[in-house]
C-alpha cells in the first residue's frame, strides 16, 4: 500500500502545486496588464506560463523523486531526464522573459520617438531584433552545454576538450569563415546604422524594402512582392542605395521628349495644377526645365518632392500620365513627330531630274506622277 500511496502523494502534490502557482501567477499578471495598459510587459510575460510551470514541476519532481521511490532500479536515468527537462525549461523561460523585457523597452522607445524620428526607430528595431537572436543563441548554447555536463562521460572528456579547443577553434574558423564573416557583418549592420528594417533600398537593380535582418542574411521585399535573400556581407562589401538613410524626404524627376514647339510656360502651369491635386506631393518644391535637345526633339524634365519613397513614386507616375494626356488633348503638336518626307539629293550626287530637266525630284514621286498620268 505504501508503494502506491507515496508516489501518488509526491507526484500528485507536485502537479497540483504547479497548477496552483501557474494559475496564481497568471492571475497576477492579468491584473497588472489591466492596470497598466500602456506597457505590453505583463501581457508578454503571460506567454511564458508554459515554461514557467515546466520549471516548477520539474524542480519539485527532481527534488522529491527520491522520496517517491518510483522505479528505484532506474533512479539515475529518471533523475537525469528530470534534470534535462529542468535545464531546458529554465532556458526556455529565460528566453521568454528576456524577449519580453527587450520588446517592452523597444515599444516604449518607439511610442515616444516614432513621430519625431522614424529613421532612428527603425534603427533601434533592427538592433533589438538582432539582440533577441543573439540572446536566444547564447541561452541555447549554455543550456545544451549544461545538459551535456549532466553526463559523467562528458565531464571526464572536459579536460581533453579544453586542451584541444585551440585546434578545434582554428579548424572551425577556417571551415566557417563565410558564416562567421556574415555574423560579424550582421553585427556591423545592426550597430553601424548602415541599413535598417523598413528602409527602402536598391540592390542589384531591384527596388524594395528591407523586411528582415538576421546575423547571416537579409531579406528585401520588392515592389511586386518578391523576396530577395542576400548575405549580410553584401551590404558591407558592395555599394547599394539606401533611400531611407537620413530623412525619408525625396526628390523625383519625370522626363519627356517633345517637339521644339512645346509650350513650356503652359506646361509649368499645368505641372503646378497637377501637383496641387496630388495628395502625395508634400508641397516643398517643383520645377520644369529643358535639360537637353536633339535635332528633332528636346528633353524636358519635371521635378517634384515627396515625404518618402512610396509617395515620390506616386507623384512621378501621376505627373507623367496627366501631362501626356493634357498634351495630347490640348497641344498635340508638342508631341515628337517622325519626319517621313523623301530625301532630296542635289544634282550630280545621285539626284534625279524630271523630264523637263528640273533637279531634285525623287524616283518615288515620279512613279506616282506617271501612274496618275496613265
Amino acid at each position: 500500500m505504501d508503494d502506491v500511496l507515496r508516489p501518488s502523494i509526491v507526484v500528485g502534490s507536485s502537479v497540483v502545486l504547479t497548477l496552483l502557482l501557474g494559475w496564481a501567477t497568471d492571475l497576477l499578471l492579468r491584473k497588472a496588464d489591466e492596470r497598466h495598459p500602456e506597457t505590453p510587459l505583463w501581457g508578454l510575460l503571460r506567454r511564458a506560463r508554459v515554461p514557467y510551470q515546466l520549471v516548477i514541476c520539474a524542480a519539485l519532481l527532481r527534488g522529491s523523486y527520491e522520496e517517491a521511490r518510483v522505479f528505484p532500479d532506474h533512479e539515475v536515468g529518471i533523475g537525469r531526464v528530470l534534470s534535462l527537462v529542468l535545464i531546458g525549461s529554465a532556458a526556455w523561460l529565460a528566453v521568454r522573459v528576456a524577449l519580453a523585457v527587450v520588446e517592452t523597452s523597444y515599444a516604449r522607445y518607439a511610442s515616444a520617438h516614432r513621430e519625431r524620428d522614424p529613421a532612428r526607430v527603425r534603427r533601434v528595431r533592427t538592433q533589438v531584433t538582432l539582440i533577441q537572436r543573439v540572446v536566444t543563441a547564447v541561452v541555447g548554447v549554455v543550456a545544451v552545454a549544461a545538459m551535456l555536463l549532466t553526463f559523467p562521460a562528458m565531464q571526464a572528456a572536459g579536460a581533453s576538450l579544453l586542451a584541444s579547443a585551440g585546434i578545434l577553434g582554428i579548424v572551425a574558423g577556417v571551415a566557417a569563415q563565410s558564416t562567421l564573416g556574415n555574423m560579424f557583418a550582421g553585427l556591423q549592420i545592426a550597430f553601424g546604422d548602415m541599413v535598417r528594417i523598413g528602409d527602402t533600398v536598391i540592390v542589384d537593380g531591384e527596388w524594395g524594402t528591407v523586411e528582415e535582418i538576421t546575423l547571416t542574411f537579409l531579406t528585401v521585399r520588392t515592389w511586386d512582392e518578391r523576396r530577395i535573400t542576400m548575405p549580410v556581407s553584401y551590404f558591407t562589401s558592395k555599394p547599394f542605395e539606401n533611400w531611407s538613410r537620413g530623412t525619408p524626404q525625396m526628390t523625383g524627376t519625370v522626363f519627356w521628349h517633345l517637339d521644339h514647339s512645346a509650350p513650356l510656360d503652359a506646361m509649368r502651369d499645368r505641372l503646378r495644377d497637377i501637383l496641387r491635386e496630388c495628395p502625395a506631393w508634400d508641397g516643398r518644391a517643383y520645377n520644369l526645365t529643358v535639360t537637353d535637345s536633339t535635332p528633332s526633339t528636346m528633353e524636358v524634365r519635371a521635378l517634384a518632392t515627396a515625404k518618402d519613397a512610396d509617395d515620390i513614386w506616386t507623384v512621378r507616375v501621376t505627373v507623367r500620365e496627366q501631362m501626356i494626356r493634357w498634351l495630347t488633348a490640348e497641344h498635340p503638336y508638342a508631341l515628337p513627330r517622325v519626319n517621313a518626307a523623301d530625301a532630296v539629293l542635289p544634282p550630280g550626287r545621285g539626284g534625279h531630274r524630271s523630264p523637263d530637266g528640273t533637279p531634285g525630284v525623287p524616283a518615288a514621286r515620279r512613279v506616282h506622277q506617271h501612274a496618275r498620268e496613265h
